[in-house]
Parts: C-alpha cells; structure tokens; sequence
C-alpha cells in the first residue's frame, strides 16, 4: 500500500473557478468602460452605408496623385533623417550620463534621468503643437518635436543597455589609472556601439511614421497633405498616401533588418 501510494500520480488542483473569476472581472471592467465612455454599437450599423462609400474609395487609390505626393514625401523623409542624425548626437552623452555603470555622481545621475523621463512622457504630436505655436507651421516645428521624442526614447535604451555590459574592461582602465571619461570612451562606447546604431535605426524607422501623424497639426511632412485631403474627402486620394507610406516604410523595415544581422555579425 505505501509504495502504491507513492507511485500514484498527485491529484491536480482545481483551478477553474480562478478562471472563471478572473474573465468575470474582465468582461465587468470591459462592460464598465464601454459604459463609460458611451459606446454605441448601434452607429456602426448606422452608419455602415458610409463606411462601405468610404472604404470602395480607399480601395481604388488616384496613381495620377502620385506627382503631387512627391514634394510632401520628400519633406518627410528629410524631417525624418534631420531628426534622427540631431537626436542620436544629443542622445549619446545623455545615455552615459543616464546609466549606473558609466556615471558615478550620483547627483547628475538623478537630475538626468528625471529630466529624460518627462521628456519621454510628453507625446510627440503634443510637441508639435507647442513649437508649431512657437516656430509656425512647416518642417521645423516637427524636426524639433521628433528630436525631443526621439532622445527620450534613446537614452532611456541604450542606458539601459550600458547598465547591462560587462564592465571588465572600464574597470581595469579605471585601476590603471583612467579618469571615468577615458575607460568609458575606451572600454564602454564599442561594447554599446552597435545597440547605439541598431536604436538609432529604430528611430529612424519611428520618424518616418511620426513625421506622418505630427503634420496633422502643422508641423511638416505628409500629415499635412493628408490633412487637406480628408477635409475634402478625397479618400481616392488618401489611399495613394497611405499606399506611398507602406512602401516607404516596407522599405526602410528592409534596410533596418539588413543592417541589423551586418551589426550582429
């Protein structure tokens, strides 16, 4: 009886009633928000006429747009590309100055951290609106607001990758002698570079989609071009837009994976 007993397989616990709980409490908080903030299915019947004009639109894109896009196009990948050679510039001093394992004033540590974690939290089309109410409308206003996001972004990564770097080599430089800035610049900055470039590529990539949403508001690139369509609802013409966006972006998703596995290697 008791080698039986031993053998015999432990009877799982029942657990469904925790699962039952738990999708109860789901759908309540879902049901609850739903509530909340007044939703109406019934509009989407509705108004389903509407969509079905809207979407045959969307699906039939004007190519004779196409020449017309160019210019805005152009705009937008050079906010992009202005904005991510600015940022990854401002960005590298502020992820050691960031980062436990480059900084050892603990003072600076704090203040810098502090100050990057407000910037990261103000979204980037709320930046746009500031500086287009400060510089105007046009490319600048959103060169400036992607800067802002994209450091934040930055030096929130790559200090978290330096904290995470074997730092053999930054302490044998500082116990030959080294002041922090030598064995960081010795032993830290090739040991981070290529998570640097690989961020840096990602924001790029971020730039290009941002640059899109940010000129809505005025500041630059194809939003506002997408904007003056679809306050007249030329949805044909949205579409070449949105069109030209996925292949963009395709694109750069392409060059980003190729420069990646060259990084790794």
């Amino acid at each position: 009886m008791t080698s039986a007993a031993a053998g015999a397989r432990p009877v799982k616990p029942r657990s469904a009633w925790k699962v039952v709980v738990t999708l109860a409490i789901l759908a309540a908080i879902t049901v609850w928000s739903a509530v909340a903030v007044q939703v109406d299915v019934g509009a989407l019947f509705a108004n389903a006429q509407n969509a079905s004009n809207t979407l045959v639109q969307l699906f039939q894109p004007d190519y004779t747009f196409f020449p017309e896009t160019l210019p805005w196009l152009l705009q937008t990948v050079q906010m992009a590309v202005i904005s991510t050679a600015v940022s990854v510039v401002i960005a590298l001093p502020l992820s050691f100055l960031a980062s436990r394992a480059t900084n050892p004033n603990s003072v600076v540590l704090g203040i810098v951290r502090f100050v990057m974690n407000i910037v990261r939290s103000v979204p980037d089309l709320l930046y746009a609106s500031l500086f287009v109410t400060v510089v105007g409308t046009g490319a600048l206003s959103g060169i400036l607001a992607l800067v802002l996001f994209n450091v934040g972004i930055i030096v929130k990564l790559v200090s978290e990758a330096l904290d995470g770097l074997d730092r053999g080599g930054q302490e044998a430089a500082l116990a030959a002698g080294g002041t922090w800035f030598k064995a960081n610049r010795a032993a830290m900055v090739p040991e981070v570079a290529p998570t640097y470039l690989s961020q840096a590529i990602y924001v790029l990539e971020l730039n290009i989609r941002a640059s899109t949403v940010i000129g809505l508001v005025g500041a630059g690139g194809l939003g506002m071009l997408i904007d003056k369509v679809r306050t007249f609802y030329q949805y044909h013409y949205l579409s070449m837009i949105i069109f030209e966006i996925l292949v963009l972006v395709v694109l750069l998703e392409l060059l980003s994976s190729y420069t990646r596995r060259r990084l790794i290697r």
